[in-house]
């Protein structure tokens, strides 16, 4: 239960940076990855803010699933046959 508090208090304190961060970058930037063609040609333009949350929340989606997903089944490996 202790580890859960823990994540859950470090979860709080990047959600507050991420707010202060957001509060203070008010204007719009340009944003661009040129990884993803898409952006290279026409950078998505938006407020600092705005984007900020989107990377934050694709970051935490990705972790999550790797964290959790990706599983074969139901049974966990390590344990023997059980007939």
């Amino acid at each position: 239960m202790l580890k859960a508090i823990v994540k859950t208090i470090a979860l709080l304190a990047i959600l507050f940076v991420m707010l202060y961060v957001g509060m203070h970058n008010p204007h719009q930037i340009d944003f661009q990855f040129p990884v993803m063609g898409t952006t290279a040609k026409a950078p998505i333009r938006a407020p600092a803010a705005l984007i900020f949350f989107t990377v934050f929340a694709v970051g935490l989606l990705a972790g999550t699933i790797l964290s959790f997903g990706g599983g074969k089944g139901g049974r966990k490996s390590g344990g023997g046959k059980d007939r």
